[in-house]
Protein backbone atom coordinates (compact mmCIF):
# COMPACT_ATOMS: atom_id res chain seq x y z
CA UNK A 1 0.00 0.00 0.00
CA UNK A 2 2.89 2.32 0.78
CA UNK A 3 4.18 1.79 -2.75
CA UNK A 4 0.80 2.76 -4.17
CA UNK A 5 0.74 5.98 -2.12
CA UNK A 6 4.26 6.86 -3.30
CA UNK A 7 3.24 6.12 -6.86
CA UNK A 8 0.30 8.51 -6.54
CA UNK A 9 2.60 11.30 -5.42
CA UNK A 10 5.04 10.88 -8.30
CA UNK A 11 2.79 9.97 -11.21
CA UNK A 12 -0.34 11.30 -12.77
CA UNK A 13 -3.52 9.29 -12.29
CA UNK A 14 -3.34 8.02 -15.84
CA UNK A 15 0.26 6.82 -15.43
CA UNK A 16 -0.63 5.18 -12.12
CA UNK A 17 -3.46 3.20 -13.74
CA UNK A 18 -1.16 2.12 -16.56
CA UNK A 19 1.33 0.77 -14.01
CA UNK A 20 -1.42 -1.14 -12.19
CA UNK A 21 -2.68 -2.52 -15.51
CA UNK A 22 0.79 -3.73 -16.50
CA UNK A 23 1.24 -5.39 -13.10
CA UNK A 24 -2.11 -7.15 -13.42
CA UNK A 25 -1.33 -8.28 -16.96
CA UNK A 26 1.97 -9.66 -15.71
CA UNK A 27 0.15 -11.59 -13.01
CA UNK A 28 -2.38 -12.93 -15.51
CA UNK A 29 0.43 -13.96 -17.87
CA UNK A 30 2.29 -15.73 -15.04
CA UNK A 31 -0.88 -17.59 -14.07
CA UNK A 32 -1.58 -18.55 -17.69
CA UNK A 33 1.94 -19.93 -18.10
CA UNK A 34 1.64 -21.90 -14.88
CA UNK A 35 -1.68 -23.39 -15.95
CA UNK A 36 -0.51 -24.22 -19.48
CA UNK A 37 2.55 -25.88 -18.01
CA UNK A 38 0.22 -28.39 -16.37
CA UNK A 39 -1.14 -29.39 -19.77
CA UNK A 40 2.32 -30.21 -21.08
CA UNK A 41 2.82 -33.08 -18.66
CA UNK A 42 3.52 -36.44 -20.26
CA UNK A 43 2.18 -39.79 -19.26
CA UNK A 44 4.87 -42.04 -17.85
CA UNK A 45 5.56 -45.32 -19.59
CA UNK A 46 3.85 -47.30 -16.83
CA UNK A 47 0.86 -44.95 -16.57
CA UNK A 48 -1.37 -47.34 -18.47
CA UNK A 49 -0.40 -50.56 -16.77
CA UNK A 50 -3.06 -52.62 -15.09
CA UNK A 51 -1.16 -52.39 -11.82
CA UNK A 52 -1.96 -48.70 -11.61
CA UNK A 53 1.66 -47.78 -12.23
CA UNK A 54 2.44 -44.13 -12.29
CA UNK A 55 5.61 -42.21 -11.95
CA UNK A 56 6.95 -38.76 -12.42
CA UNK A 57 9.95 -39.15 -14.70
CA UNK A 58 10.25 -39.63 -18.43
CA UNK A 59 11.25 -43.23 -19.12
CA UNK A 60 14.80 -43.88 -20.23
CA UNK A 61 15.03 -43.88 -24.00
CA UNK A 62 16.42 -46.93 -25.77
CA UNK A 63 17.34 -44.67 -28.71
CA UNK A 64 17.07 -41.04 -29.71
CA UNK A 65 17.06 -39.59 -33.19
CA UNK A 66 15.56 -37.07 -35.57
CA UNK A 67 12.42 -37.83 -37.57
CA UNK A 68 13.24 -37.52 -41.28
CA UNK A 69 10.03 -38.91 -42.79
CA UNK A 70 6.44 -39.55 -41.71
CA UNK A 71 5.10 -42.65 -43.47
CA UNK A 72 1.58 -42.58 -42.02
CA UNK A 73 -0.19 -41.99 -38.73
CA UNK A 74 1.76 -44.62 -36.81
CA UNK A 75 5.04 -45.12 -38.67
CA UNK A 76 8.05 -42.83 -39.06
CA UNK A 77 11.64 -42.91 -40.29
CA UNK A 78 14.18 -41.79 -37.69
CA UNK A 79 17.84 -40.96 -38.18
CA UNK A 80 19.61 -42.70 -35.29
CA UNK A 81 23.35 -42.05 -35.28
CA UNK A 82 23.46 -41.80 -39.08
CA UNK A 83 21.25 -44.83 -39.78
CA UNK A 84 17.65 -44.26 -40.86
CA UNK A 85 15.41 -46.73 -39.08
CA UNK A 86 11.71 -47.30 -39.64
CA UNK A 87 9.74 -47.05 -36.37
CA UNK A 88 6.22 -48.39 -35.78
CA UNK A 89 4.33 -46.95 -32.79
CA UNK A 90 3.50 -49.57 -30.16
CA UNK A 91 -0.09 -50.05 -29.02
CA UNK A 92 -1.87 -47.90 -31.58
CA UNK A 93 -3.20 -48.18 -35.10
CA UNK A 94 -4.16 -45.49 -37.60
CA UNK A 95 -6.05 -45.64 -40.92
CA UNK A 96 -4.24 -47.10 -43.93
CA UNK A 97 -3.78 -45.28 -47.26
CA UNK A 98 -7.02 -46.54 -48.77
CA UNK A 99 -9.14 -45.82 -45.67
CA UNK A 100 -11.12 -42.85 -44.44
CA UNK A 101 -9.13 -40.32 -42.39
CA UNK A 102 -5.70 -41.56 -43.53
CA UNK A 103 -4.53 -38.06 -44.51
CA UNK A 104 -5.80 -36.51 -41.29
CA UNK A 105 -4.03 -39.11 -39.13
CA UNK A 106 -0.81 -38.78 -41.12
CA UNK A 107 -0.94 -34.98 -40.86
CA UNK A 108 -1.57 -35.14 -37.09
CA UNK A 109 1.47 -37.38 -36.70
CA UNK A 110 3.56 -35.12 -38.93
CA UNK A 111 2.66 -32.04 -36.85
CA UNK A 112 3.84 -33.83 -33.72
CA UNK A 113 7.11 -35.36 -34.94
CA UNK A 114 8.47 -34.16 -38.29
CA UNK A 115 12.06 -32.87 -37.94
CA UNK A 116 11.84 -33.32 -34.17
CA UNK A 117 14.24 -35.16 -31.92
CA UNK A 118 12.40 -38.17 -30.54
CA UNK A 119 13.07 -40.51 -27.65
CA UNK A 120 12.17 -44.10 -28.45
CA UNK A 121 11.15 -46.44 -25.65
CA UNK A 122 10.82 -50.19 -26.08
CA UNK A 123 8.06 -52.28 -24.49
CA UNK A 124 8.85 -56.02 -24.87
CA UNK A 125 9.46 -56.59 -28.58
CA UNK A 126 12.33 -54.96 -30.42
CA UNK A 127 11.06 -55.28 -34.01
CA UNK A 128 8.02 -56.54 -35.91
CA UNK A 129 7.80 -58.94 -38.85
CA UNK A 130 8.76 -56.11 -41.23
CA UNK A 131 11.92 -55.31 -39.22
CA UNK A 132 10.50 -52.00 -37.97
CA UNK A 133 11.50 -50.89 -34.48
CA UNK A 134 8.48 -51.11 -32.15
CA UNK A 135 8.53 -48.12 -29.81
CA UNK A 136 6.68 -45.64 -27.66
CA UNK A 137 7.66 -42.24 -29.06
CA UNK A 138 8.24 -39.04 -27.12
CA UNK A 139 8.97 -35.52 -28.34
CA UNK A 140 10.20 -33.79 -25.22
CA UNK A 141 7.50 -34.56 -22.65
CA UNK A 142 4.82 -35.29 -25.26
CA UNK A 143 3.91 -38.97 -25.45
CA UNK A 144 3.14 -39.13 -29.19
CA UNK A 145 1.35 -42.51 -29.20
CA UNK A 146 -1.00 -41.24 -26.48
CA UNK A 147 -1.57 -37.85 -28.15
CA UNK A 148 -2.68 -39.51 -31.37
CA UNK A 149 -5.20 -41.63 -29.46
CA UNK A 150 -6.31 -38.71 -27.24
CA UNK A 151 -7.02 -36.58 -30.30
CA UNK A 152 -8.86 -39.36 -32.14
CA UNK A 153 -6.35 -40.05 -34.90
CA UNK A 154 -5.36 -43.51 -33.63
CA UNK A 155 -7.11 -46.40 -31.95
CA UNK A 156 -5.74 -48.53 -29.14
CA UNK A 157 -4.69 -51.98 -30.28
CA UNK A 158 -3.11 -54.80 -28.30
CA UNK A 159 -0.10 -56.32 -30.01
CA UNK A 160 1.05 -58.96 -27.54
CA UNK A 161 3.37 -59.05 -25.69
CA UNK A 162 3.66 -55.23 -25.91
CA UNK A 163 0.89 -54.24 -23.51
CA UNK A 164 2.37 -51.80 -20.98
CA UNK A 165 0.20 -48.89 -22.18
CA UNK A 166 -2.84 -50.77 -23.47
CA UNK A 167 -5.24 -49.91 -20.62
CA UNK A 168 -4.19 -46.27 -20.76
CA UNK A 169 -4.71 -46.11 -24.53
CA UNK A 170 -8.15 -47.75 -24.19
CA UNK A 171 -9.24 -45.03 -21.74
CA UNK A 172 -7.96 -42.29 -24.05
CA UNK A 173 -9.78 -43.85 -27.00
CA UNK A 174 -13.07 -44.00 -25.09
CA UNK A 175 -12.77 -40.30 -24.28
CA UNK A 176 -11.91 -39.39 -27.88
CA UNK A 177 -14.77 -41.49 -29.28
CA UNK A 178 -17.36 -40.03 -26.93
CA UNK A 179 -16.16 -36.52 -27.75
CA UNK A 180 -16.21 -37.25 -31.51
CA UNK A 181 -12.58 -36.23 -31.95
CA UNK A 182 -10.38 -36.79 -34.98
CA UNK A 183 -11.28 -39.84 -37.08
CA UNK A 184 -14.00 -41.22 -34.80
CA UNK A 185 -16.93 -39.57 -36.62
CA UNK A 186 -15.95 -41.53 -39.77
CA UNK A 187 -16.48 -44.87 -38.01
CA UNK A 188 -13.04 -46.10 -39.11
CA UNK A 189 -12.27 -47.48 -35.63
CA UNK A 190 -15.65 -49.20 -35.11
CA UNK A 191 -14.61 -52.71 -36.14
CA UNK A 192 -14.78 -54.01 -32.56
CA UNK A 193 -11.30 -55.50 -32.85
CA UNK A 194 -8.80 -54.36 -30.19
CA UNK A 195 -6.21 -57.11 -30.63
CA UNK A 196 -4.03 -57.91 -33.62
Amino acid sequence: MLQLNLALKHFSTRTFYMIVLVQRLGLILALALAVSGCELEYTPIDGGSSSGGGGDVLPDADETGVVVNVIDGDTIDVNINGDVMRVRYVGVNTPERDQACYSDARSANERLVMNQTVSLVRDQSDTDQYDRLLRYVYVGNTFVNAELVRNGYAESVLYRPDDDQFDYFVSLEREAASAGRGCHPTGIFDDGNTER
